[in-house]
């Protein structure tokens, strides 16, 4: 008996097999999703638990308009912090990466330790020192304070990716920077920086999405007028209405991921390609 067999050297039905186990697991996670879209799209009337499944019979964007309206200072807000966040610790871990793999110096490898251990250092075992350190510097309460907390805790793990990344660039470059007078930050400038774009892509969208999804931080060093989108979010779901509002808790919940959905969309490929660079040495 003889087994059709694909060019991979996988057989037919063991090709089948796997589509459909694949299939399924994309069916399984996307039905949250449709729940998600076709309960945002009703009127308030018909976005009832019971009826969940089945698709508007009126579609309406009152619950979009809702969400947008009681969000839109949180989005705002999401923006400043992940956005200018996730540049800073880009380039602090862009520079110390650089220095830990390329000049090294006594005591680097305790260092790089140091840097790791920072890694597994849970939040709440830092909250209440760095909200007193906070309202010393006078700013507890404010974006600034937010965005300075997750570049501290976002250093060790920017690090890791770029020391991984700059340990595949050859020496012989840097070697060759120093001999036509190169120093440091010349050599940085004119041949790691170029070559740091999947680097850069790969850490750029891993704090862009740890900041814009972050609760935690947000709610105990944040104030009112400060807190992001999560912590709006999670106030529109406990409002306390006597009448609970799906449609715009589901609108509300899409709108607040969209950004991290659209920035993997968009740049998915160059995260993969950026991890796949770095994991080649070190």
């Amino acid at each position: 008996m003889t087994v059709m067999r694909a060019p991979g050297g996988m057989s037919r039905t063991g090709r089948t097999v796997r589509l459909a186990i694949l299939l399924a697991f994309v069916v399984l996670f996307l039905i949250p999703v449709y729940v998600l879209v076709v309960t945002s799209f009703k009127p308030l009337d018909e976005a009832d638990p019971s009826s969940a499944w089945s698709l508007p019979e009126r579609w309406s964007t009152s619950g979009w308009s809702a969400a947008w309206t009681e969000l839109k200072g949180g989005l705002a807000n999401s923006v400043k912090i992940a956005v200018s966040g996730s540049i800073i610790s880009a380039v602090l871990g862009s520079l110390n990466g650089y220095v830990l793999s390329k000049w090294r110096f006594p005591g680097a490898d305790v260092v790089f330790t140091l840097f790791l251990f920072g890694m597994f250092i849970p939040y709440q075992a830092v909250m209440i020192p760095l909200a007193g350190l906070l309202t010393d510097i006078e700013l507890s309460g404010t974006i600034r304070g937010i965005v300075l907390a997750h570049v501290v805790y976002g250093i060790p793990i920017c690090t890791l990716i770029f020391r991984n990344y700059y340990v595949t660039i050859p020496d012989e470059l840097i070697e060759a920077a120093r001999v036509d007078g190169a120093g440091m930050l010349r050599a940085y400038w004119s041949v790691v920086l170029p070559v740091s774009g999947p680097a850069f892509a790969v850490t750029l969208i891993w704090q862009f999405t740890s900041m814009w999804n972050d609760f935690l931080f947000a709610v105990f060093l944040g104030a009112p007028d400060s807190w992001p989108v999560t912590v709006m979010l999670n106030n529109t779901a406990g409002s306390g209405a006597v009448a609970v509002q799906y449609n715009v808790q589901m609108a509300s919940a899409l709108l607040a991921s969209l950004p991290t959905l659209l920035v993997y969309l968009l740049l998915g490929r160059f995260f993969m390609r950026g991890l796949m660079a770095g994991a080649l040495k070190g």
